[in-house]
């Protein structure tokens, strides 16, 4: 069986990969197995040494990487070789405090006399790593690097949209020096990715997606420990992220960076701005620079230099989208955004034209339920107490920003937001030093960061009585 990866914006076909055999796939596993064994021997130098040499290789891949990936998932060329550089941040960051990370902790200081005690972290085995469509290259190094900077080998599963970012990957790391079998991209069906979910030889997944596909590894999951198989899951899932824009905002760059947060990459990110709550006093002349910007987009071919706003991922999506966008209008919500301002939003293609929703409530879906489109909805507010009310009224809770010159408001708000990261003055970005974690239905455990070793690494703690004659 095979799976064949269309181009969104002219729906051709553009390359298919094959599924491995039953016999292929166990082989896989087992090597990987026996790979593990011995890289968690090999000194951290040496596999810190392997991983810059990836980041060069990677690096080395610049002229083919930025069209590739406009063919597989449709963003605008012109902005694919940011998603290389955020990767290059990324490794260097993760490789750059594994020795700090993955240090024993000794206690020599607290040991009695004839006693020496240290905490050691020993590698998980051997990781699946299963990667989304929207930004493949940065959720994917995430896991991927420091899963093998800490000792473990790495089973890559990439979505059927982007099949070659993970390629590209594993053959960086190939030309890195990475001993094989230690990395191995998989072309997987869901039924097959469930079963090596379900494999005792595999002993940490982490996933990145949305809920619904989250809830089935975690099921997978929970079915191998039903077998006595207990293994770790770490998923990264939705959100519907809000931004709050108070009296005392820098009113053009709050602007600026709200459209761009909610309308980059035709707003299919986990952490894209999808609802926006305005001070009243804001409110009227927030909404019209914000709809004067979103017009001038450039909606079409994601190839060409000229175009900033590139189509959803698939057909199926653009239904979505148009869908939760009609069914708010026919409540009561009004659109800001004539369609006819971009020629190739058609009904039946992957363009989706930019729209602004204001009237909108908390009874709409597009307020409630992730869009993963180029949508977002604008509410008036009275005050920070409601603001913040409305904020946290949401099954998700990945990322929420605040936009104001006191840092006073905005420490008392971030207190009281339900969510994993709070930005002032900022949104739709992963900073490497700090973990990128969600609450609620935005899911659990934690990447990047000292804490992104923490996961993929159990402690071993080591309790010495020196002997004396």
């Amino acid at each position: 069986m095979s799976q064949t990866t269309i181009i969104p914006h002219s729906q051709q076909h553009y390359v298919t990969r094959y599924y491995p055999s039953d016999a292929d796939l166990n082989a896989a596993i087992a090597n990987a197995v026996d790979a593990q064994r011995k890289w968690k021997q090999v000194s951290l130098e040496d596999r810190i040494a392997i991983g810059l040499k990836f980041v060069e290789e990677f690096k080395a891949m610049d002229q083919t990487i930025p069209l590739e990936l406009t063919m597989q998932m449709g963003r605008p060329v012109s902005q694919s070789p940011s998603e290389m550089r955020g990767l290059v941040e990324r490794a260097n960051y993760m490789l750059g405090i594994a020795p700090s990370a993955l240090e024993n902790v000794d206690l020599k200081d607290t040991d009695k006399p004839g006693f020496r005690r240290f905490i050691k972290r020993d590698p998980l085995g051997v990781v699946l790593v299963v990667a989304p469509w929207n930004f493949p290259y940065l959720t994917t190094i995430n896991s991927v690097l420091p899963a093998l900077i800490a000792g473990n080998a790495v089973l890559l599963k990439p979505s059927p949209q982007t099949p070659l970012t993970a390629e590209s990957i594993t053959l960086a790391f190939e030309r890195a020096g990475l001993p094989p079998h230690l990395l191995t991209t998989l072309h997987l069906s869901p039924e097959l990715t469930s079963r090596v979910i379900k494999d005792k030889r595999v002993s940490f997944v982490s996933f990145t997606g949305s809920v619904r596909v989250g809830k089935e590894v975690e099921r997978a999951a929970a079915e191998a420990s039903h077998a006595g198989v207990f293994k770790g899951v770490g998923l990264e899932l939705g959100g519907k992220d809000a931004a709050y824009v108070r009296p005392d905002a820098d009113f053009d760059y709050t602007v600026a960076e709200l459209v761009d947060g909610a309308f980059f990459n035709s707003g299919q990110s986990c952490c894209a701005i999808e609802r926006i709550y305005v001070h009243e006093t804001l409110y009227d002349k927030f909404v019209e620079a914000y709809v004067d910007t979103v017009k001038s987009y450039k909606l079409g071919d994601p190839t060409l230099p000229t175009t900033n706003l590139g189509p959803v991922v698939s057909v199926q999506s653009a239904e979505r989208i148009r869908k939760q966008v009609s069914d708010a209008i026919q409540a009561g919500a009004k659109p800001l955004v004539p369609e006819e301002l971009f020629e190739a939003a058609k009904p039946g293609t992957t363009f989706v034209a930019p729209q602004v929703l204001v009237d909108v409530n908390h009874s709409m879906e597009v307020m409630k339920e992730e869009t993963f489109g180029p949508v977002v909805g604008i509410m008036k507010v009275s005050s920070d107490e409601e603001a913040l009310g409305l904020m946290n009224d949401s099954p998700y809770g990945l990322t929420a920003s605040v936009w104001t010159t006191s840092e006073d408001a905005f420490g008392k708000l971030s207190d009281d937001l339900e969510v994993g990261t709070v930005f002032m003055n900022r949104c739709d970005y992963l900073d490497p030093a700090l973990p990128w974690v969600g609450v609620k239905e935005s899911g659990r455990g934690v990447s990047l960061s000292k804490f992104g070793y923490d996961q993929l690494t159990r402690p071993k703690s080591v309790h010495m009585k020196i002997a004396t004659k």
